[in-house]
């Protein structure tokens, strides 16, 4: 009996060793991690207060050590450069030349007495009387003028003596044009006409017909002094349709 209870028995622990096993070692897995924790947590605290410890001792010599810095610093304060306006210039006077006083002599000194010298007698002379008229002979003639001059003052102006009568072209006369056209000419000494110059025309040919026309007029020549010159004079030669 007592075999078979030993056999039961031995049965029953054979049969339940994988499972007592498993719940130790969780057991003794939990047991260890637990105390690593603690392990842990004393490492953090003991390094918390090794840290703190040397903060404490090390701050004053940092705070030191940076307020020595803050003074080795220098700073610069850069103030604006202020001129000074220079003072108004003085006008120098020149010093005036101190004018010497010169003594004036008396203006009334005591004069001595003139010497007078004898008079000469002039001879009296016996003139004729006679009545002697001095004339004024007169100028040179005056020389007669090279160029032909402007009539004017002593000049008399020519006189005409042959006029032609101007043409009267066809174009003007069927346009009815009328009016005056002046001319200005040299009279010679002979009483031609030349260098005809007009001062005033007309349109369509009347111009130039008259200028053909004055060319062919004969003047008696202008004077002066009695002598043939010649002289600028101003003509007119008038259109009319009749």
């Amino acid at each position: 009996m007592a075999d078979d209870k030993t056999k039961k028995k031995g049965k029953g622990t054979a049969g339940s060793s994988e499972p007592d096993m498993a719940v130790g070692d969780l057991e003794t897995f939990a047991l260890e991690y637990e105390e690593d924790n603690k392990t842990l947590r004393n490492a953090i605290v003991v390094a918390a207060l090794l840290h703190l410890v040397f903060f404490i001792f090390k701050f004053p010599e940092w705070q030191a050590s940076a307020a020595a810095d803050e003074k080795k610093q220098k700073i610069y304060v850069v103030q604006q450069v202020r001129f000074k306006q220079p003072p108004p210039k003085q006008e120098q006077k020149i010093p005036e030349k101190r004018k010497k006083k010169v003594p004036i002599p008396d203006p009334t000194p005591d004069e001595p007495e003139p010497i007078r010298m004898p008079e000469e007698e002039q001879p009296d002379l016996d003139l004729p009387d006679t009545d002697l008229v001095f004339d004024i002979p007169e100028g040179p003639p005056p020389s007669e003028p090279e160029g032909p001059i402007v009539v004017s003052g002593d000049v008399v102006p020519p006189d005409k003596i042959v006029a032609p009568q101007p043409v009267y072209t066809e174009m003007a006369r069927k346009a009815r044009i009328q009016g005056v056209v002046i001319v200005q000419a040299i009279i010679d000494k002979e009483g031609n006409v030349t260098n005809v110059k007009i001062l005033k025309g007309l349109p369509m040919g009347l111009d130039q017909s008259a200028v053909d026309a004055v060319k062919r007029w004969r003047f008696k020549p202008a004077t002066l002094s009695g002598k043939p010159v010649s002289v600028y004079y101003n003509l007119t030669v008038n259109f009319r349709i009749q």
